[in-house]
């Protein structure tokens, strides 16, 4: 389910109708034109629609017209919109028009710019210069990235910067200078930054981000959630949507490395992916808060949201389990997909024909990294998770840099392959990076990859780097060397665990709503929650049993259920209740290589023991509601406390656990 889009608004501010009628009549249909007729109409009305335009025309009393355009450029939420002043000459028999940028607010009067205000214009062309006036200042405020990759014929070029260590350094005086090289170069749609790459502390983005967009371009703000709480989610996105940034990429994040200070930060992982998601979409609608028992709707914002995707993934679990993840993924919300780095074709295309077979229109980026001999290396050896570099390709790169350019043209050409495979294959666009890459270096990759884009069949032998005995989701059409629209067979071997089979039994009999003993259950519970011996006793029975069977932390909101009863607290670093990060490699745990199998990958095996893998993609899993932390999960459950009885529709006895009333409760509309 992807955002709705904003309506574009202007607000005409006039005591006489006539000039709202006008602009009806210049903008038509398309946009909405709302009037006010008075100052305090225009900022009530301003405060809870927001704008994208506010014209002011005649008002009374004399000066009136001059305070309030002063005050909606130092408003906090009228600042936002742009100004245009449609002013009356001595004859009102003429017009002039001028912008916000074109005029300063003098005392009792207006003092426009030399040179940068319109002419005085006659009535009868009022109509349209406003029109062409208000056009373009829309224009002005346009999503370009958004824009370019919803053009159903673009391509989006967005260009990656990896920000550093401390405030006053030269990587972040390099990133800047590549937005200005890149807005002066009109072939880059974004500048995309991430945030805290590869675990390590950095510059916050969001600062960055400021900057470039004073360079004329777009920026995409990484938004990684391994280190920030839901509230300090929340926050951040509180200011970008103030800060008129509203490009998103959205991920779970690496794990923290260990180059923090004085040894490796805490992980946080309160949220994933999708439930990120969940929340930007609850704010594009406009979020409702409850605070001291009151309702509030909070503005609706405007963000754009991507989130990343692994194509290039080993087994058939971890392949299934990013696909499942992709599903949830767009029904929260998301905007727009860039997948992870990769070579190999056939991975992209199925990509495609998936997004076919399940109807999805979501655009889609390629991730198209210029690859020098150490980040092969590094990628090969998995120590930049979720990049994948095979055997094959490594070789070839090593011979490439054993030339006099070290293979400088070789991964410059083997990147303008990819980026026409790209556009062959119907992509969005792509996202180019690589370690200090510089400008003239992306627009070759442009240049070449547009001059070889019609011939993109011939090249896609060039990225046949397949993992050994490595799952495709499609069957390969040797003629192409890519994919046929026929799903290949799953042939990974299910694993019947004994804990698994027992733990379903269990749950069928006790809580299920229509077992024997649910019904007794739900009428026991009361009483033991009410009773501090008996609550204690049933409590510590479940912790150190189901510690025994599943290393259980107690956290009160159990996701046993949700995976396969494996416990995503205890049994996944980054604690994911949604599918798997991008993180896994064969199989393996991105932290625990070579140690413990990823606990997605595990619960796939389960669960096809039954045939019920797919059930991975189909429900929407909650965070841990961590008011809930060292209670009884199944207390919690027959009183309706916790996500699984919600989800069932079990209500709490009596109604409200008393903790709900709590200020600060966030509900969702």
């Amino acid at each position: 389910m992807q955002q709705a889009t904003r309506k574009r608004s202007v607000l005409v501010v006039s005591k006489t109708p006539s000039l709202a009628e006008i602009t009806r009549t210049a903008l038509g249909n398309e946009i909405e034109v709302k009037n006010a007729a008075s100052r305090e109409e225009a900022l009530q009305m301003i405060s809870k629609t927001r704008p994208d335009v506010v014209v002011l025309g005649y008002l009374e009393p004399p000066g009136e017209v001059t305070d309030l355009c002063r005050e909606l450029k130092e408003g906090w939420i009228s600042r936002h919109s742009s100004l245009i002043v449609v002013e009356l000459d001595s004859r009102e028999d003429s017009h002039r028009i001028a912008c916000g940028e074109d005029f300063e607010v003098g005392i009792g009067e207006y003092n426009f710019l030399a040179g940068a205000s319109s002419p005085l214009v006659p009535k009868e062309l009022l109509l349209p210069r406003l029109k062409q006036t208000i056009e373009r200042m829309l224009r002005e405020r346009e999503n370009k990235l958004k824009a370019s990759i919803t053009r159903p014929d673009g391509f989006c070029l967005i260009w990656e910067q990896i920000p550093g260590l401390g405030a006053f350094e030269l990587r972040q005086e390099s990133v800047l200078a590549n937005a200005r090289k890149a807005a002066r170069g009109g072939k880059v749609c974004a500048i995309s930054v991430t945030d805290n790459p590869g675990g390590n502390p950095a510059i916050a983005n969001e600062v960055l981000s400021a900057e470039i967009r004073k360079q004329g371009i777009e920026p995409l703000v990484h938004i990684a959630f391994r280190d920030r709480s839901r509230n300090q989610c929340e926050s951040l996105l509180y200011q970008l949507a103030a800060m008129g940034i509203n490009n998103l990429l959205v991920l779970t994040g690496d794990y923290p490395s260990t180059r923090g200070f004085q040894g490796t930060s805490r992980p946080v992982f309160d949220l994933d992916s999708v439930n990120g998601l969940q929340l930007i979409s609850a704010m594009n609608r406009g979020m409702e808060h409850e605070i001291m028992r009151k309702k509030t709707t909070l503005a609706p914002t405007d963000f754009f949201c991507g989130v990343a995707f692994s194509p290039f993934k080993q087994e058939e679990a971890e392949v299934l389990g990013q696909y499942y993840k992709l599903k949830k993924k767009i029904e929260a919300g998301a905007d727009f997909v860039i997948t992870q780095v990769g070579y190999d074709a056939r991975k992209l295309h199925e990509l495609v024909l998936w997004l076919k077979l399940h109807e999805y229109k979501i655009p889609v980026l390629i991730s198209d990294y210029v690859l020098p001999p150490a980040a092969a290396r590094a990628m090969h050896a998995n120590h930049v998770p979720g990049c994948v570099v095979t055997d094959k390709l490594l070789a070839r790169i090593t011979r490439e840099s054993a030339g006099a350019d070290k293979g400088r043209q070789a991964r410059l050409e083997r990147a303008a392959r990819l980026y026409a495979i790209a556009r062959g294959m119907g992509f969005s666009g792509a996202s180019v990076s690589g370690q200090d890459l510089p400008y003239d270096d992306v627009e070759h990759v442009i240049g070449k990859g547009e001059e070889l884009a019609p011939f993109w069949p011939g090249l896609v032998r060039d990225f046949d780097y397949p993992q050994q005995k490595g799952f495709y989701l499609f069957e390969k059409d040797e003629k192409t060397g890519l994919n046929r629209e026929a799903l290949a067979p799953r042939t990974q071997k299910p694993y019947h665990s004994p804990v698994y089979y027992f733990s379903r039994a269990v749950h069928t009999v006790v809580f299920d709503p229509g077992s024997p003993l649910f019904g007794a259950m739900s009428r026991l519970a009361p009483f033991v929650d009410r009773s501090d011996l008996p609550k204690k006793v049933l409590g510590s029975f479940e912790f150190w049993s189901k510690s025994a069977l599943y290393g259980c932390q107690n956290c009160g909101d159990c996701a046993l259920y949700d995976v396969a009863y494996l416990c995503p607290v205890s049994q996944c670093p980054k604690d994911q209740r949604n599918g798997p990060c991008g993180g896994s490699f064969e199989g393996w745990c991105e932290i625990y290589h070579n140690q413990k199998k990823c606990i997605w990958v595990r619960a796939y095996r389960r669960l096809k023991s039954q045939g019920r893998e797919d059930t991975i993609g189909e429900e929407i899993v909650p965070p841990c509601d961590w008011q809930l932390w060292q209670t009884s999960s199944w207390l919690n459950f027959y009183m309706g406390r916790d996500h699984l009885s919600k989800k069932l529709g079990i209500k709490p006895p009596g109604g409200a656990h008393p903790k709900d009333t709590g200020a600060g409760k966030t509900t969702s509309p």
